[in-house]
């Protein structure tokens, strides 16, 4: 069984790492940073417009 999964990016301290979509909010929603607890929309942690694509799919 496959588990897709989205990559992220924190916009400000540049963590990245990769998530199922259903475990995240939805994009319009506010997500923070596991790392620097940053704070913005979900969508702005995305790493390309593919992976928002895939959680406004499946998220």
């Amino acid at each position: 069984m496959d588990q897709t999964t989205v990559q992220l990016l924190c916009p400000e301290c540049t963590k990245d790492w990769q998530s199922a979509p259903r475990e995240l909010p939805d994009s319009t929603s506010m997500f923070h940073c596991p790392n620097c607890h940053a704070t913005r929309r979900t969508s702005e942690f995305m790493r390309t417009d593919r992976d928002l694509q895939t959680l406004n799919q499946l998220g």
